[in-house]
């Protein structure tokens, strides 16, 4: 779904950014701001088309050819939306932004795409199938804009890290998943490996990477849509990989795989974003809450005074859960506890992770 951008939300952008300049701030940096303030005003996260056309040179363009702020590239997808029988219903054409983090030998880089700023509402809506008391009371929560991984973190990529940059806090395995193959997500990894991995990656690059926060990961999957997946009314196992021999709305059954598949088979999201629902489970910085009463209304961590087993969020589905798990607003969360006594084999195989940054860290 896409939202046209009100007089209000165009106007508290126009006065962020005027503010923004005036203080001195860098054009990415006062656009950002305006985005964010133009977020707030509702489901409004378009760049302004001025922001692609301002030149700093006399009869030059911006970005030029395809460049965005900071040196960003682009990428051009499509996107498909199927109705309640899992029939595509429309297809359009889209472009986001990237950077690319080089991981060195000839594996291919991280894609960080950008995921510009807006305000969504996070959970689920009470007229959604499926729908639990974890994901409510539904919320609207302001995000600012952030980079997210194109794709899940690949075994390729993960052994490129493991085996290559020094430990921060503990040992990691550079072969652990079960479904070997090098541009299939990397699974059977903790929370705590998860982060090990960004924290490695942070201190030998000197940008700060990080798992995404549960608000940033819905608002990153939704991109933009209210329903109960990014693609529409339900999924098919043209469009994801998961437990399609069972069904969520009137789509017909479809194959289950029992396995993961490469990262990049299915179609993407609007932000770009390939295997938001289905193929890993995926890691969120969050401890676990039982319900979103007095959960944060910004992109922030819900930290947790005390989480004694390490219950961790986990979010998107995988290649063994049905649709209904593979919602944007369903939540599922695990303890690394019980991996002490070895009773996670079977849960880790289908738990991956990608990885975010903040903007202003590339």
């Amino acid at each position: 779904m896409q939202y046209n951008v009100t007089v209000k939300g165009a106007t508290a952008f126009a006065e962020r950014f005027y503010r923004a300049l005036g203080n001195k701030k860098v054009l990415t940096t006062a656009v950002s701001m305006g985005q964010a303030q133009m977020g707030r005003e509702g489901n409004q996260w378009y760049r302004p088309v001025l922001y692609l056309r301002w030149s700093d040179k006399k009869g030059g363009k911006l970005f030029g050819n395809g460049q965005h702020p900071e040196g960003l590239k682009q990428f051009s997808f499509e996107v498909v939306t199927v109705n309640g029988k899992g029939l595509i219903s429309e297809r359009e054409n889209k472009q986001a932004s990237y950077f690319t983090q080089d991981l060195g030998n000839g594996v291919d880089p991280l894609d960080m795409v950008y995921i510009p700023a807006g305000r969504f509402s996070m959970g689920s809506s009470i007229r959604e199938r499926w729908i639990d008391d974890r994901e409510r009371p539904q919320h609207q929560v302001t995000i600012p804009p952030f980079f997210l991984g194109k794709y899940q973190v690949t075994q390729a990529q993960w052994k490129a890290v493991v085996q290559n940059l020094p430990k921060v806090k503990h040992d990691l395995d550079p072969d652990p998943s079960e479904f070997k193959g090098e541009n299939r997500p990397v699974e059977r990894v903790t929370w705590f490996d998860a982060v090990e991995f960004c924290d490695r990656l942070s201190k030998y690059t000197g940008k700060q990477y990080r798992l995404p926060s549960e608000a940033e990961w819905e608002y990153a999957c939704r991109a933009g849509t209210t329903t109960p997946f990014h693609y529409g009314e339900t999924i098919t196992s043209e469009l994801a990989n998961y437990k399609a021999s069972d069904t969520y709305a009137k789509e017909k059954k479809g194959e289950y795989r029992r396995k993961t598949t490469p990262v990049r088979s299915f179609p993407p999201n609007s932000f770009g974003l390939y295997d938001m629902h289905g193929n890993v489970w995926e890691w969120c910085a969050d401890p676990f809450h039982d319900n979103y009463k007095g959960a944060p209304t910004d992109a922030s961590v819900w930290s947790k005074k005390h989480n004694p087993f390490n219950y961790y969020i986990m979010r998107g589905g995988s290649w063994n859960t049905e649709a209904g798990d593979c919602r944007s607003a369903f939540r599922s969360d695990y303890s690394d506890h019980f991996n002490l006594f070895k009773l996670s084999v079977f849960i880790f195989v289908k738990v991956g992770f990608r990885v975010a940054q903040s903007v202003g860290k590339i």
